[in-house]
């Protein structure tokens, strides 16, 4: 039997390529092996003020962004959050179970928090909602960034809590941490890409080729090039996303090159650049064509439905056996 993988994205901000390279690509491979489910987490979404018709029109964008870059829904569940109501009825009753300690010690929670005027008590038990949507498939394995290992280790927590408490059920889920986590800032490359740090520090999948075209040759990298320096951070990560771009293509040659000319003091940044956006552009134009027809197809909303409808199937069957077992 298949391990059943579990992941989520909210679905707030423009999917970039650090969420592409670090979490959807990974996704995809994922499909040949596993029994996926994965989820548009707009309950997560709320947690920030956010327009409710924007989110409603970002729900579905993003599902359109996920199916073009990969996600096939023949092979994976794949449906919005707040369809699936048995969601937010765990997560109330994980709730019950869980520490006030576990949640103040998340890190997330204190970064998110810090200097807002109103903290929402939504942001403070967002872990538990998280640790629901991975229990309610009872799910084996998780994708994860780095930043999530945390909220990982704390549903496994909450697995072991009910398990010992109300009798084995839950699974707890492993992480799986693919190739191409940490994609950094063009402008900063100091700092993970993040939709939250700015337009100016992520490059959309979607965005316009002339956009991502400026934001590379405007990439940071050092002031000068000496043989055999240890590589400056914007260096870096113009290296480790070209890697990641030329992988599918199987154009190691070029990186290769690159490196050596680097290695002995001649590299021309201005040409690195150039080679990390055509190989760039090489990944995702077939991506936004393909969303293109999907678009236009009008079928997006027919794959959620059906989507919603496998997710649902679990749940109900899960939730009940849970009801069962706490006396609900």
């Amino acid at each position: 039997m298949a391990t059943r993988i579990f992941s989520g994205i909210q679905p707030t901000g423009t999917l970039h390529i650090g969420n592409y390279f670090g979490a959807i690509r990974n996704w995809a491979a994922l499909q040949a092996d596993h029994d996926c489910v994965y989820c548009i987490v707009d309950y997560h979404a709320i947690t920030i003020d956010i327009d409710s018709k924007a989110l409603r029109a970002a729900s579905r964008a993003m599902a359109l962004d996920l199916i073009a870059c990969g996600i096939d829904p023949k092979r994976s569940i794949l449906f919005i959050q707040s369809s699936v109501p048995e969601h937010t009825e765990l997560a109330w009753i994980l709730g019950c179970i869980t520490s006030y300690g576990d949640l103040a010690r998340m890190t997330q929670f204190k970064e998110k928090s810090a200097g807002r005027k109103f903290i929402s008590a939504g942001l403070f038990s967002y872990p538990i909602l998280q640790a629901a949507d991975i229990l309610l498939y009872k799910a084996q394995g998780v994708p994860v960034g780095e930043d999530q290992v945390q909220h990982l280790e704390l549903s496994r927590r909450i697995a072991r809590r009910f398990n010992a408490r109300f009798g084995e059920f839950f699974p707890e889920p492993e992480p799986i941490v693919g190739r191409g986590a940490r994609v950094m800032s063009l402008a900063d490359p100091t700092q993970k890409m993040s939709a939250s740090a700015g337009e100016a520090n992520t490059i959309g999948v979607m965005e316009e080729e002339p956009s991502i075209h400026k934001k590379v040759r405007s990439a940071v990298t050092d002031t000068g090039l000496v043989a055999g320096e240890e590589m400056s951070p914007g260096v870096a990560n113009l290296f480790e996303i070209l890697e990641l771009a030329t992988e599918l293509s199987g154009d190691s040659a070029i990186v290769e090159e690159l490196r050596a000319d680097f290695k002995a003091g001649k590299l021309m940044y201005s040409r690195l650049k150039e080679v990390v956006f055509d190989s760039l552009m090489g990944v995702l134009r077939p991506i936004r064509q393909r969303r293109t027809e999907l678009e236009a197809s009008g079928k997006v909303e027919e794959i959620l439905a059906e989507g919603t409808k496998k997710a649902r199937a679990i749940a109900r069957e899960n939730i009940a056996r849970v009801r069962e077992m706490v006396g609900l």
